[in-house]
Order: structure tokens, then sequence, then C-alpha cells
């Protein structure tokens, strides 16, 4: 009976032990049980190392039965020589140096418009007629007195030459005649500006006045003549570029608002420095053939300004920065097979063009770089290859 009461007691306090609810960290910590708290944190330290001890057994295991578990995948791309050319982009608009606004030489009524829009016309072609004001009239009256100047210089001269009558006569018909001469020349010459005609061939783009209209000289304007055969592209380019950008240079034209490209040289370049925004000037001649371009039509421009036969190209994602602000690339050695190893080297680059840039030293034809994986990848650390790619793939 004592041995049953003493088993009893000994249960009942098994179980209040066990009926103790154990204590989380979050409820520890908004007491002030230091001894608790310290023997919580025993327990939690004690449990940390006993898991490093077992994860440490786990690798160990895993790297005898897997030996390439923690070996990076990559890929790798072969860099070759390949041209490349670097273009500068700019924006210009479409000029033509024949574009001009015809004004009259002298003033008066204009008696006739010879054109229409959109007429073609040639050069030293009748655009309109201004009133003369009576020249007409006073150039026939001094030819009539020319024709008698004539007759009596004519007669005189045959006399003299004879030698008959006297110098003075023949003198004074001779001067008499030649002075009516030039004043018809004179009013010719005056009549000549009161016939409008087109300095160069080209069309009539717009009619500004009509007939009936008084003119001004050089004031009225009468009509706009355009000729779209000798077209080319004005632009500005920085002064960094000054040696780079001469005339003969390959140019990529694109013209957005009419949907059309064309390939193009540069005709001219500037020999003087704009001091306010530090450029020069370059025309780039535009064919035009089907008279498509027009006048102040925006277009974007690709100037070839560097070019390099062998040069080795790489994509700019793969080129990581060190500490000293060298960018480097990592290169596969001691290859065999799908495994290798990863060497870092410092590349020096150039030029862009889209997502590609210019290895200037640093990496050599034919070496293997990596490309995806490069991140992940230390410096002679083993790597498996997974692709491999020429890098203008």
């Amino acid at each position: 009976m004592k041995k049953i009461y003493s088993l009893t007691i000994l249960t009942l306090i098994l179980l209040a032990c066990s009926g103790e609810k154990e204590q989380s960290v979050e409820e520890l910590v908004t007491t002030d049980n230091a001894e608790a708290i310290q023997k919580k944190k025993d327990e939690l330290v004690n449990q940390q190392q006993a898991l490093a001890v077992q994860i440490k057994q786990l690798d160990e295991k895993l790297q005898s039965i897997s030996p390439d578990r923690n070996v990076p995948l990559i890929t790798t791309i072969m860099v070759n020589n390949e041209e490349f050319k670097h273009y500068l982009e700019l924006q210009g608009s479409v000029e033509t140096k024949q574009n001009i606004i015809v004004t009259p030489e002298t003033g008066g009524i204009i008696t006739r418009i010879y054109v229409k829009e959109g007429q073609k016309v040639s050069r030293g072609q009748l655009l309109a007629s201004i009133d003369d004001g009576g020249l007409s009239q006073q150039k026939a009256q001094l030819e009539i007195q020319a024709d008698l100047a004539k007759t009596t210089y004519e007669r005189q001269k045959r006399l003299w030459d004879q030698k008959i009558g006297s110098e003075i006569q023949y003198l004074q018909s001779k001067s008499q005649y030649e002075s009516l001469q030039k004043g018809i020349a004179q009013i010719n010459q005056q009549l000549s500006k009161n016939s409008v005609r087109a300095p160069f061939s080209g069309v009539i783009d717009d009619v500004i006045t009509e007939q009936g209209n008084v003119a001004a000289p050089g004031q009225t304007q009468l009509m706009r003549l355009v000729n779209l055969s000798d077209m080319y592209i004005k632009t500005d380019v920085p002064e960094s570029y000054i040696t780079s950008i001469k005339e003969g240079k390959t140019v990529e034209v694109e013209f957005p608002v009419l949907g059309k490209s064309i390939t193009s040289e540069i005709r001219q370049t500037g020999n003087f420095i704009n001091p306010a925004n530090r450029t020069f000037d370059v025309e780039i001649a535009v064919p035009n053939k089907d008279r498509s371009i027009k006048p102040n039509l925006t277009a974007r421009l690709k100037i070839n300004d560097y070019t390099n036969d062998k040069a080795i190209l790489i994509p700019q994602s793969i080129i990581s920065e060190n500490a000293d602000g060298q960018q480097y690339v990592y290169v596969l050695s001691d290859k065999k097979e799908d495994k290798a190893t990863a060497k870092q080297v410092v590349i020096k680059t150039g030029r862009t063009q889209g997502d590609k840039i210019e290895v200037l030293s640093g990496l050599e034809e034919n070496a293997e770089v990596i490309r995806e994986g490069a991140r992940s990848v230390k410096n002679g650390q083993t790597v498996k290859i997974i692709s491999s790619n020429n890098s203008n793939a």
C-alpha cells in the first residue's frame, strides 16, 4: 500500500512537470527574467552548433556522392576578329540651295503671269511681265533717230574717205549715231528687267501674287521656285569629331515620315567652329530622282566615324568592374571536356555599338569567355560548361 501511494505521488509530480508550458522567445523578451532569457539563449546556441555539425556532415556526404553539385553552370562564347563599324547618330534637315522667292528687278504693274503652281520650268524661261512704263515707245523713237543718224554717218564717212567735206562733220555724225546706239542698248537693258525669268530650272511651288498687282523692285514676292534635284542634308557635328568626320565618309540616312532609307556620303565639312555650341556644319548629298524628298524634311543620320576590320567584340552585359575601377571578364583555362577553370582577365574597352563593345586589349582571338553565369563565378573556380557559341551568334 505504501508503494502504491509512493508511485501515485511520483506520477503526479511527473505530470505536473510535463504540464509546464515552455515559454517562447517572444514571451521571454517581454519579461525581465534574465536567468530564463540566458537559459533560452544557451539552448538555441547549442542547437545551432548541433545543426552546423549536421549540415557539414551532409555536405561531405553529398560531395562524395555528387562532386559537381557546387560547380557553377555557365555558357561561353568564342571571340573572333570581325569588322566593327561605329556610327555617330545625329539629326538633320533637308535643304536645297535652289529654293528661292522670285522678286522683280523693276517696279510696275504685273501685266501677265505665264506659269502656274506645279509647273516645271527651265532656266531663262519667262515667268512674268511687268509694265515698262513707256520704255518701249522711247525705244521706238530712238530707233528712228538712230536709223537717220546711221544714214548720215555712213554718207559723211564716204565723203571723208574721199577727202571731201570737213572732219568735224564726220566726227559729229559718228558721235550722234554711237550715242543713239548706246541709248537703245540702255533701254533694252531696262526693258529686260520687266521680263521676270527663271534663274535656274525647277518647279513653281507657289504663285504668290496675281496679274494686275503693282510690284515693287526687290520686295514684291511673285512666286517660289524650287529645284529638287540638288538636295542635301545639313547637320551640326560636335567639335570632338572634327578629325574623324571628313568628306567622303559613308552616311546612312533615314526619313521617318517617308519610311525610306538611303546611303549617301559627306560632300562638305565646315571650316568654322560655332562658338555658341562648339559644332561645325556638315553637308550630306541626297539623291532625289523620284522627287519624294522635300526641303525641311527631318532626317536621322548614322555617320560611320570609326572602322576596325579586325575587332574583338563582346556583349557589354558580361563585363564586371573591380574595386580599382578596372573592367574584367572571365575566360576559360585548363579545359577538359565540359569542365574548366575560370580565370579573371582585366580588359580595356573602346567604342560601343548597340549591345556590343570593342575590346582593345586583354583578350585574344579564339579566347573562350564566360557569358551566362559570370556573376556567380570566382577567379580560379572550377566551372561546368553547358553550352558554347561563337561571339557573332
